[in-house]
């Protein structure tokens, strides 16, 4: 596998854990469960996937896709 599948293989499965764990807080959300264990744990989970695929986007070692260019 190269750096580019790499990198688009890690960011499907952060971006995956991300929709799953925001689909399911939406899911409390629209059964108006904001407390308790259940809320507790996909409210943690969400969090932790979204720090995860903002560190993710902000590291620099993307891989390089050979366009340099800049357009206006």
């Amino acid at each position: 596998m190269t750096t580019t599948d790499d990198f688009r293989a890690h960011a499907r499965e952060l971006k995956a854990d991300l929709d799953a764990a925001t689909s399911e807080m939406m899911k409390l959300i629209s059964e108006h469960q904001f407390s308790g264990p259940e809320w507790e744990r996909v409210s943690q989970w969400q969090h932790e996937a979204f720090e995860r695929w903002t560190s993710f986007l902000n590291e620099r070692s993307y891989p390089d896709s050979g366009n340099h260019s800049i357009s206006p």
